[in-house]
């Protein structure tokens, strides 16, 4: 699967927005080439929410482990919520391993699942996560609206 495979599933959720910062824009450099995913009828960026899915395409200073500087890789990250981690993750699997969910390198105790170059075991998975992602998000933003 290719991140753009997975970046127009999410744009065609009802509400999605992707942002996907490049050369050139506000972002900071170390963003660029990456992909965050938002639920934001109305196309613009949440101040105060975070993203509820990431593409992410190189190392960060702080979290190097799944090898994302090797050419070819890329790492999805899913908020699936506490119970639905233990439910997906691969014990036995590192941060760098394919086609793998593991717990988020930083954040996996707050709920956040990770992949690295989903194919064949994971793909269909991370797409239905991902659309199970926006429409929390989506409920989320609903009662705040109340």
């Amino acid at each position: 699967m290719e991140m753009h495979n997975i970046i127009n599933h999410v744009r065609a959720l009802d509400g999605a927005l992707v942002v996907a910062p490049t050369r050139g824009d506000d972002a900071p450099e170390l963003a660029w080439g990456d992909a965050f995913f938002y639920f934001a009828p109305d196309g613009r960026m949440p101040e105060r929410t975070q993203p509820y899915g990431t593409i992410i395409t190189k190392d960060y200073p702080d979290d190097s482990s799944s090898g994302l500087d090797a050419p070819g890789r890329f790492r999805v990250n899913i908020h699936v919520g506490g119970e639905r981690v233990a439910q997906l993750v691969d014990e036995t699997a590192r941060p760098s391993d394919a086609d793998a969910f593991v717990r988020h390198p930083l954040y996996g105790d707050a709920g956040w699942v990770s992949v690295v170059n989903p194919a064949e075991r994971t793909g269909a998975t991370v797409l239905a996560l991902l659309g199970d992602a926006h429409h929390a998000a989506q409920a989320r933003a609903a009662r705040r609206m109340r």
